[in-house]
């Protein structure tokens, strides 16, 4: 079977809004009033009609997110009565909304709460190795004083008198019957006399929770943690929703990430780079030796195999790769600039040898101007 959400082409964060709104477009577009003998737009609107039916209903949609198809079997039947529904039940929610109504067929309707977003900073060591932190995150909760009802001391809403617990109350003016929202009860269908001191009658608080992170190892910037459960409670009894910690590393002072690899920048003197020698270079394991070999140019790399991040979603382990720069002396005495001075001499006497890529890019230019010259 498809994809609720992909039959309807709204994502899986979708408010009940948005949900609806897709279903009104799509149900209009198929309905068999307005496609007559097309058996194709039939089925279409069959699929339609069914997605909605669960989507619409917090606890159908959270069994469904949670299980899948499995969660809702023996819910809506999706065939032979969606195709039957009248056309006028789409007008009669667009037109319930512009007058008030909201489309409601009776009494207060549990709603998922919703998704919160949590913006994480760790550094590169614990994204690399994983760790755990805690997280303080301002949320609506239930209220425990009423346990979400609203009422003082736990009871339940009394029915509206108004509108008999449906929620809409009818206006007959001359030839039309208009439905609008009842005005004693908004809606609601139900009515609190003694609102809980707590909550003021909502059924929900807010609140700072402490919540446990678990961060596996090798996550990077972007990459989120969904908390099932843990983002706000949901009005009227409905499900909580999710909570969503997105990751973000902080800059290192020494290596820059690039997938699972590591940057490294190595500066190394210009004896060193003239002679060869050993370094010692950092990683997250440790101190490890990297040998220099003579006549190191600036911007030569090294790669030092598995020293950089294992992915978090599976793969072989980066690399580090030591980026060489060969660093200028400064603040050179009378007597090393002497020396500076012998050395330059005797490497003129010697001609390209010394200095291949100086040769070369000289003969380059030489080349160039005379271009212009001939």
């Amino acid at each position: 079977m498809r994809d609720y959400y992909e039959i309807l082409g709204v994502e899986r964060t979708v408010t009940e809004a948005e949900l609806k709104k897709a279903y009104r477009r799509l149900a209009m577009k198929y309905h068999p009033d307005r496609n007559p003998d097309d058996k194709v737009a039939e089925e279409r609107f069959k699929e339609v009609k069914e997605a909605y039916e669960v989507l619409s209903d917090p606890q159908k949609r959270a069994a469904y997110d949670q299980f899948g198809h499995a969660g809702v079997q023996g819910g809506p039947a999706g065939g032979g009565a969606g195709a039957g529904a009248g056309f006028s039940d789409i007008f009669e929610d667009i037109f319930g909304d512009i007058f008030g109504t909201g489309g409601a067929r009776g009494g207060q309707r549990a709603q998922r709460g919703s998704d919160l977003q949590y913006n994480l900073q760790i550094t590169l060591e614990e994204a690399v190795a994983g760790t755990e932190v805690e997280i303080r995150v301002p949320t609506l909760t239930t209220c425990d004083a009423c346990g979400g009802s609203g009422v003082e001391g736990g009871g339940q809403p009394e029915t509206c008198p108004t509108c008999q617990g449906i929620g809409q109350v009818r206006m007959q003016q001359g030839f039309f019957s208009v439905q609008q929202t009842c005005p004693n009860c908004r809606g609601r269908g139900r009515i609190i006399t003694n609102p809980c001191h707590k909550c003021h009658g909502e059924g929900r608080v807010e609140q700072r929770k402490t919540l446990k992170v678990k961060i596996p190892p090798g996550v990077d910037t972007g990459d989120r943690i969904r908390l099932s459960g843990e983002g706000e409670a949901g009005a009227n009894g409905g499900p909580s929703g999710d909570l969503y910690v997105f990751i973000q590393v902080k800059p290192h002072e020494i290596f820059t990430r690039d997938g699972a690899n590591l940057l490294c920048e190595v500066p190394i003197s210009f004896p060193t780079a003239a002679l060869g020698g050993e370094l010692e270079v950092p990683t997250l394991d440790g101190k490890v030796m990297l040998k220099i070999p003579p006549g190191t140019q600036t911007g030569k790399l090294f790669r030092l195999r598995g020293k950089g991040v294992r992915p978090a979603r599976g793969g072989m382990q980066g690399d580090l790769i030591c980026r060489v720069t060969v660093e200028t002396p400064v603040n050179l005495t009378r007597e090393q600039k002497e020396l500076l001075e012998k050395l330059d001499q005797s490497m003129r006497a010697g001609g390209k040898k010394h200095s291949p890529q100086q040769h070369g890019w000289l003969d380059g230019v030489k080349k160039f101007f005379e271009r212009f010259t001939a």
